[in-house]
Parts: structure tokens; C-alpha cells; sequence
């Protein structure tokens, strides 16, 4: 008896949180959307402002064979160097493009060094894009070798 009043009571809180919890209403839906434009356009600016366009990337890596980026200020508080790797490749396994199993990252002092291979230069510039956007991280230098189109 006791099993069929805590079933009967399971059921009915699964409908409860099915019907009034989990439904978003339209206009917390369409904020959202705006909130994620207005994130992506950020991040395209900080792209734009850390030279990670695809054509920087195809630059340094003809001229140097590398890509290395230092971010000006000072890192306000100093955060683990395990911290950042883990940030960073949390970041990579979020990232449809990216795979975090290709792209080996360590991290010494906020300095973050990136190495392995992606399919293309612009996933370069997206790596090291979201690497450099990380609380701690002072610069980055990337050994990733990018697959020719």
C-alpha cells in the first residue's frame, strides 16, 4: 500500500514539474536568443580586437609557423594553473568545432601553451580565441597545426 501512495505521489509531482516548471514562456525564450546574439557579437569583437581573424591566423602561421597572443593588462589575481587548463578545456568540449581530445593544453604562471591539430585556421583562431578569454590566462602561444583546405 505504502508503495502504490508513493508511486501515485511520484506520478503526480513528474506532472507538476513537466507542466509548470519546465516550460519556458516565449518571452523568456526570445531573451535568451538575444542574450546569446549579444554574447556571440562580443566575442566576435574580441576576436577582431586580439588580430584572430582567419587571415591574422594564415599570417602568423606563414610567417612564423605559430600563433601567440599576450593580453596587456595585468591578470588582477593570480588563479591555478590546473584551474585554467581545466577552464580551457571545458571550453574546448562546449565547442561543436573543437575537440578536446586533439588539443593538448598546459598552462604555467596564466601563460597558456596549446598544441595538437584542427581541421582548419579559423578553428586556430577559435582556440586560442576561447583560451584567451579565460579568467588568469596572461597569453596564450599555439603549436596547432591546422589541416590545409
Amino acid at each position: 500500500m505504502k508503495f502504490l501512495i508513493i508511486l501515485a505521489l511520484g506520478f503526480a509531482l513528474g506532472i507538476y514539474v513537466d507542466r509548470y516548471q519546465l516550460r519556458q514562456p516565449e518571452d523568456a525564450k526570445h531573451a535568451a536568443n538575444e542574450s546569446l546574439a549579444s554574447a556571440r557579437d562580443g566575442f566576435d569583437e574580441k576576436m577582431r580586437q586580439w588580430r584572430l581573424t582567419p587571415d591574422d591566423i594564415r599570417q602568423d602561421l606563414a610567417h612564423t609557423g605559430e600563433v601567440a597572443r599576450t593580453q596587456a593588462h595585468a591578470v588582477r589575481e593570480k588563479i591555478s594553473d590546473a584551474r585554467i587548463v581545466a577552464v580551457v578545456k571545458a571550453k574546448y568540449i562546449l565547442d561543436r568545432d573543437l575537440s578536446a581530445c586533439d588539443i593538448k593544453v598546459s598552462a604555467h604562471d596564466g601563460l597558456v601553451a596549446l598544441g595538437g591539430a584542427v581541421g582548419s585556421p579559423e578553428l586556430v583562431g577559435r582556440a586560442v580565441a576561447l583560451a584567451m578569454d579565460t579568467d588568469g590566462v596572461s597569453g596564450v602561444e599555439s603549436k596547432l597545426e591546422a589541416a590545409q583546405p
